[in-house]
């Protein structure tokens, strides 16, 4: 009786540490999506045999394009371009090239603490069933854990000591949707419409007192046979607005309006959201506060003028309206 009790304690703590080991991988937040945007997160839950992390890769996979890092305050921020494997279409432009990889560098995570890295791009050239493999790399002090082992057929993921992160793509409608703002065809229960548009996912980003200005977010869908164009916004509650962008320059983080509007391809999808294209409200006359709201009025070139309203969130992240 005796025997059999230790080893089914063996067994019970056998069991236990594979289920540590699992949940111990570095992986990714969402690992199914829609073709379309999609935000990348990788998790890193701690660190190289109880060292801290300083530096964390990502190599990005074919068929993730158009993608943009999100700074982290303390550390250092490169991207590397090459070419990709065929040609794409991001939002009715030919793209050939973009980032290969990123490097965030010189931070430190603690061994008992957990952080993200977080990528927005598009899932273009991609079929149901596919997967994606984000290999990553984890180095600390005098250590480095590669996270880039792939499955063989059949084999589980699980049963890898370092396996590579994956998203597995699903068709249209397939995966969730509200997760990190992707958008289907269909139309959420927040949306307005304005002809062939739909304006969807719409949100404020809570602001600090003293802070200089605010960012706004949302989702534009073009359900109609022609381009439409964003134009211009306003709202009462701020002296000027803009849509910016940002993007990395030469490895430094840019900044800057959009000159000419906004296009909305035919049948297409742009989303207006941190680390890329948002909303930014200058001149505020009142700090955004959690659970209030942002009347605001988008102007289309064809659609013309619609009334939305941002609930004001305070979502965690970078601020890139702070270093406005």
């Amino acid at each position: 009786m005796r025997r059999l009790e230790i080893q089914f304690a063996a067994a019970l703590l056998l069991t236990a540490a594979s289920i540590v080991t699992a949940h111990a991988h570095a992986s990714l937040e969402k690992d199914e999506a829609a073709p379309g945007s999609y935000k990348a997160v990788l998790k890193v839950p701690h660190g190289c045999d109880g060292k801290a992390t300083n530096l964390v890769r990502i190599d990005i996979p074919e068929g993730y394009i158009g993608v943009k890092p999100m700074p982290k305050a303390g550390w250092t921020l490169e991207t590397k371009k090459g070419d990709y494997a065929k040609k794409y279409d991001l939002y009715g432009k030919e793209v050939t090239s973009g980032v290969t990889s990123v490097t965030w560098s010189g931070g430190f995570l603690a061994d008992e603490f957990y952080d993200e890295f977080v990528l927005s791009g598009t899932l273009a050239g991609v079929e149901a069933g596919q997967t994606l493999y984000f290999k990553a790399l984890q180095q600390c002090e005098g250590a480095e854990v590669a996270w880039n082992e792939e499955p063989a057929e059949g084999q589980n993921a699980h049963s890898l000591e370092h396996p590579a992160p994956s998203l597995t793509v699903v068709a249209a409608g397939g995966g969730d949707e509200h997760a990190g703002h992707n958008m289907t065809m269909s139309t959420p229960a927040d949306a307005v419409t304005a002809g062939d548009l739909t304006i969807a996912g719409g949100w404020a980003r809570a602001m600090l007192p003293g802070q200089p200005a605010g960012g706004g977010y949302l989702t534009v869908t073009n359900k109609g046979k022609s381009a439409d164009k964003l134009v211009a916004v306003s709202s009462p509650s701020a002296g000027k607005v803009e849509v910016h962008t940002m993007e990395v320059v030469n490895d430094v983080m840019v900044m800057r309006p959009v000159e000419g509007g906004v296009e909305i391809p035919a049948g297409a999808t742009v989303e207006l959201k941190p680390g890329g294209l948002h909303v930014m409200f200058m001149q505020v006359k009142e700090p955004f506060k959690a659970g209030g709201t942002v009347p605001v009025t988008l102007e289309f070139e064809k659609a013309g003028k619609v009334d939305v309203t941002l609930p004001v969130q305070a979502k965690a992240g970078a601020d890139e309206h702070s270093q406005h």
